[in-house]
């Protein structure tokens, strides 16, 4: 039997469908389960053993390798039996048909019923609810059993190497007293942003009360933002990877071996619950309730105003209150709490 998965775009999405890619494989063990999956989510996934092998696809590339009609003609080359579509739109459940899968399972969104052998009516796009749960349904029509939302990744050698390679490079008294990550960035848009300055008055904070070392985390896009913000605080133990060659994995391997997490919402902060490592969400725009993971050493903060959440990209009124008025003095009460409800052992030393 054979299984193509087509996998969501976004990297926290992504992460939130582990859960549900965990039971398919489970209950398909004997199977090949095939990814239909863009790069980034490929990097995310790797070394989780969810699925056997990734088809890379990505039709904004310039790459004629990643677009569309190659991978209908690979799809159709691998003859599975069912495509399940943890995505939404009508191009993807176009593949799936093309792909010849005599099961096609989905939502019954974007006009795509047609295309699909079985649609599952989709929760409300108005009222938030969390897209964990929709992705536990698909594994639920596939019969699976011991459904659980516990998100899983993996760290490859490699990329825990590339994190020990930049740690060798500065003091290990660095480290002894634990590391508190920080991810400032997000892929959604700049409403989803805290305030640089905030973040750089929150390390100092860290460091001169605490104790702790801050590592910035940062893809491509926010390199400039990571460098500026280890350079205003003007701490040795404000550090950031921005020098470093950046990925996916990187990021993976710097989360799992923090002791806390500092994050807006977007992708990365998923992967602190994949490694059970606290973590403390800034939410602006964004409602909690459509990313919820139960995790339960998470901690949300949120300013409730008149305007929002209102899940743009851009503030609309041009004012951001709903980050501008989120403040360093909760955010930093924040991190204590934390420190004492989620207790956990400092970082081992580099060797």
């Amino acid at each position: 039997m054979k299984l193509a998965m087509f996998l969501p775009n976004w990297v926290g999405d992504a992460v939130m469908a582990t859960p549900a890619l965990r039971a398919i494989r489970r209950q398909f063990a004997g199977a090949e389960i095939v990814g239909i999956m863009r790069p980034v989510i490929a990097e995310v996934l790797e070394g989780t053993g969810l699925v056997d092998r990734a088809l890379l696809v990505d039709p904004r590339s310039a790459n004629e390798i990643l677009r569309g009609p190659r991978l209908i003609r690979q799809l159709q080359a691998e003859r599975c039996d069912t495509a399940v579509l943890f995505t939404n739109s009508l191009r993807t459940a176009w593949w799936a048909w093309r792909s010849g899968a005599r099961r096609r399972i989905g939502f019954a969104r974007d006009f795509r019923n047609w295309l699909l052998t079985e649609c599952l009516e989709p929760w409300s796009r108005t009222v938030p609810n969390p897209v964990l749960d929709e992705y536990l349904r698909l594994a639920d029509v596939l019969g699976c059993d011991h459904l659980s939302r516990d998100m899983t990744l993996a760290v490859s050698q490699s990329d825990a190497a590339t994190l020990d390679s930049f740690w060798k490079q500065h003091p290990t008294m660095f480290r002894m007293r634990g590391v508190v990550c920080f991810n400032t960035g997000g892929a959604f848009g700049p409403a989803k942003n805290w305030l640089r300055e905030s973040f750089v008055e929150l390390a100092q904070r860290i460091v001169d009360r605490l104790g702790k070392t801050v590592l910035i985390v940062c893809g491509p896009a926010e390199r400039d933002e990571a460098r500026w913000i280890a350079a205003a605080a003007r701490r040795p133990n404000v550090l950031s990877l921005a020098a470093e060659p950046l990925s996916i994995g990187l990021t993976k391997a710097a989360i799992r071996n923090a002791e806390l997490l500092v994050t807006t919402d977007s992708g990365p902060r998923h992967f602190a619950a994949a490694f059970d490592v606290p973590v403390i969400t800034l939410f602006g725009p964004t409602h909690i309730a459509w990313s919820e993971t139960y995790y339960p050493r998470s901690i949300h903060l949120q300013v409730p105003i008149d305007c929002g959440p209102c899940q743009q990209r851009e503030c609309p009124l041009r004012h951001h209150r709903c980050m501008t008025e989120l403040t360093v003095d909760r955010v930093f009460d924040a991190v204590r709490q934390a420190q004492t409800q989620f207790a956990r052992q400092p970082l081992r030393a580099a060797a």
